[in-house]
């Protein structure tokens, strides 16, 4: 028996929630609050620089705006690669996410207590950099927790992906209504004067807090020495008195690692148009979607929860139905083709919001005249959120599957540079609305993704061969 399998038997021997190791619950606990952290931040991150400074805003033009959160989060996803290959080489995954964590609570302290450019600019920096120690390090020791071959992983991050999306669905419902309903002031009439937006960003560094003092005390009970060592190091199954010869990548294993590249591709396209929610579709909520509900105005910040609540809602079936007869039948290359055509579908229903708007003039001369139905936007929602099932946890999945143990970490980070090039990529696509139009980009948006799904689906078998066995 090799010390990995009875480091597994041992995971094992702790008993299991729902099928799972218990390890996997203290992992889903910790990115839960990591993420509640970071969407609260970001499902303000767009009000907060186009708002007036008399609104407690930075009167940043919506333009400036966009292309700074689209560089914002792109550079968020790019720093994974680098922070996975500190942990696989020097640190260990259990430290990289520690040191992550400590880094993001101090940069949303940061965006709590100078509200200015510089300390936009200090508190987005220290963000970009503790996620890159976080983000890969904690997703690959979700893989670690299961045997090579195991049918349970796909499970296992779809329920991992609940725990993002409580997360997500929590923070702008609470962050929202701190710097949108407690802490603002409002006119008679119940438009917002100004806005506490520090007070969210403060809920968002408790968040970061929490999350890091439960991962703490209870890894080394329930992760036991997974992610304690760098990978070098690390056991493995491979038992070769040729060291060269094991540190070397075989023939299949470069098929592999081509694979993660070529579908790291593709998804670029997929974030491009999913991350306009918190750029342009915020804009375009706030702007021109009739929000009024029963006589209550919904803030803004509360529909950057729609997409975790319907994942929220909707993991368990996905969680199920992988592991059934039917979609068993399915490969990863096929379920994430399906996943770029849905995104693409549900850029049309924002297209035919745009026909219900009615304005007159233009500029800081505009005035809207009717607004869009509710209904168009959270079906948007809810097909984004359905092709992200099909995309986002079984991509997570398949690079802990198809990557050598001693490149897990840093091919993790190679897949987030997806979301990198995605978000500045899209951070431009937002700058353009205003020049060429909502529906324009809509439509442009959905075409595209759509015809990138069908190239992927004529691809699939190819993929999948070059994946050798791994679904």
């Amino acid at each position: 028996m090799t010390k990995s399998n009875d480091l597994i038997e041992r995971i094992e021997a702790q008993g299991a929630i729902f099928g799972h190791p218990k390890g996997l619950y203290l992992l889903f606990f910790t990115e839960m609050w990591e993420r509640f952290s970071y969407y609260g931040m970001r499902g303000l991150l767009t009000l907060y620089m186009i708002k007036m400074w008399s609104q407690n805003g930075l009167g940043i033009a919506e333009d400036k705006a966009s292309l700074i959160y689209g560089f914002f989060t792109g550079f968020v996803y790019f720093t994974p690669i680098i922070g996975g290959m500190i942990a696989d080489r020097y640190i260990g995954q259990r430290k990289a996410i520690t040191i992550g964590g400590i880094t993001m609570f101090f940069g949303q302290l940061v965006l709590f207590a100078m509200h200015s450019h510089l300390g936009l600019g200090i508190g987005l920096v220290l963000l970009i950099l503790g996620n890159g120690m976080f983000k890969p390090n904690i997703s690959t020791m979700v893989g670690q927790l299961y045997r090579e071959g195991d049918d349970k992983r796909d499970s296992a991050f779809s329920i991992f992906y609940m725990g993002i999306n409580l997360g997500a669905f929590l923070a702008p419902l609470i962050a929202g209504t701190l710097a949108e309903e407690w802490f603002a002031v409002k006119a008679a009439s119940g438009e917002i004067i100004s806005y506490g937006f520090k007070y969210g960003f403060l809920a968002a560094a408790v968040g970061m807090a929490l999350g890091q003092v439960v991962f703490n005390l209870y890894a080394s009970k329930y992760l036991l020495e997974i992610g304690t060592a760098p990978a070098k190091t690390e056991p493995t199954i491979i038992q070769n008195a040729d060291a060269t010869k094991a540190a070397s990548l075989s023939k299949i294993e470069k098929q592999r690692i081509a694979v993660i590249v070529i579908l790291t591709f593709f998804v670029i396209f997929f974030w491009a148009g999913f991350e306009q929610a918190g750029s342009s579709m915020t804009i375009y909520t706030d702007k021109y979607i009739d929000r009024n509900l029963f006589g209550w105005v919904i803030p803004t910040t509360y529909f950057q929860s729609v997409n975790p609540l319907f994942i929220v809602a909707l993991g368990p079936l996905f969680a199920w139905f992988w592991t059934s007869k039917y979609g068993k039948k399915l490969s990863t290359p096929t379920k994430m083709s399906l996943g770029m055509i849905l995104l693409g579908i549900g850029f049309l229903f924002m297209l035919m919001a745009t026909y219900g708007v009615q304005t007159q003039g233009s500029g800081d001369q505009e005035v809207v005249m009717k607004k869009a139905a509710l209904i168009w936007l959270v079906m948007t929602y809810f097909f984004h959120t359905v092709g992200e099932l099909c995309l986002s946890p079984v991509g997570l999945s398949v690079v802990t599957k198809l990557a050598p143990i001693k490149l897990a970490s840093m091919l993790m980070g190679v897949w987030m540079l997806s979301s990198f090039a995605a978000n500045i990529i899209g951070g431009f696509i937002a700058a353009y609305v205003e020049q060429l139009g909502a529906a324009t980009i809509f439509v442009s948006i959905a075409v595209f993704v759509i015809a990138l799904g069908v190239l992927m689906l004529l691809l699939s078998k190819q993929l999948s061969k070059m994946m050798h066995g791994v679904k």
